[in-house]
C-alpha cells in the first residue's frame, strides 16, 4: 500500500500525463494587396509617360474609388503639379498656389467648364468634378501651362512613370477590359479601348497609337 504522501504525487504525474497540449497560436500575416503590373509603350515600343490606365470593374465588385494619392492639383514654377491627376467622380479637387506669381485656372472641357479667378501664393481653390471624363487645364496668365485631370468611375486606375510603368491595386492576373487615356493618343477621346490577359508573374504590355510630339 502506497503511502499518502507518494499517492499525491503519482496523481500529479497522472494529472500532468493526462492534460492535452494546447496547440500553440498559428500567426498568419495579412497578405499584400494586389497589384496589376502593366507596361503602356507605342507602336515603336517607346514607354508612354503619364497615360491614365483604367480597368473595368470586374462582374459583381462593389469597391468606392479611392485612391494613395492626394486629391490635388498644385501650381509650382509655372507647370501643373502632377501633369496628370486621377480622381474619382464626385471628387473635390484642391489647387493650391506654390508659385510666387498669381494663377487663374480654367477649363473649356465638356465634363466639367470651368473658372477660378486670380489668386496668389499659399492659397488654394477647390473644384468638384461629377461627371467622368477628361479636363483640360489651362492658365489665363501663362499660356504654356497645360494639365490634366481624369476623372473615372473605377477604383482601378493608375498613371504611369517615365518608363510607361504602372500598377493597379486591388487586381490579380486575369483578364480585363482596359481603358488607356493619354492626349496625344489616336482616337476619339483620347482614348485606347481593348482587352488584355495578364499572366502570372510577368508585367503586361500594352501598345497603343500615338500622335508624334508637336503632331495635332
Amino acid at each position: 500500500m502506497f503511502r499518502p504522501a507518494l499517492q499525491i504525487a503519482l496523481a500529479k504525474i497522472t494529472m500532468v500525463r493526462l492534460t492535452p497540449l494546447l496547440a500553440a497560436p498559428l500567426l498568419l500575416s495579412a497578405a499584400p494587396p494586389a497589384a496589376l503590373p502593366l507596361q503602356i509603350v507605342d507602336a515603336a515600343g517607346m514607354p508612354l509617360g503619364d497615360a491614365v490606365v483604367e480597368i473595368a470593374r470586374p462582374a459583381g465588385d462593389v469597391r468606392a474609388p479611392a485612391f494613395r494619392w492626394r486629391n490635388a492639383m498644385a501650381q509650382k514654377n509655372l507647370a501643373f503639379v502632377p501633369g496628370t491627376l486621377i480622381v474619382a467622380r464626385g471628387t473635390s479637387v484642391a489647387f493650391p498656389n506654390l508659385d510666387t506669381v498669381r494663377h487663374s485656372i480654367y477649363s473649356f472641357s465638356k465634363p466639367a467648364p470651368f473658372k477660378i479667378d486670380l489668386y496668389g501664393r499659399d492659397q488654394t481653390r477647390t473644384q468638384r468634378f461629377d461627371v467622368s471624363g477628361t479636363v483640360a487645364l489651362g492658365c489665363n496668365i501663362h499660356d504654356q501651362m497645360r494639365g490634366y485631370i481624369r476623372i473615372v468611375d473605377t477604383p482601378y486606375a493608375a498613371r504611369t512613370d517615365g518608363n510607361g510603368l504602372a500598377e493597379v491595386d486591388g487586381l490579380a492576373q486575369g483578364t480585363y477590359t482596359v481603358t488607356v487615356w493619354h492626349p496625344r493618343m489616336k482616337g476619339a477621346g483620347g482614348e485606347w479601348r481593348g482587352t488584355v490577359t495578364a499572366s502570372p508573374g510577368e508585367r503586361t504590355r500594352i501598345v497603343v497609337p500615338v500622335r508624334a510630339i508637336g503632331a495635332r
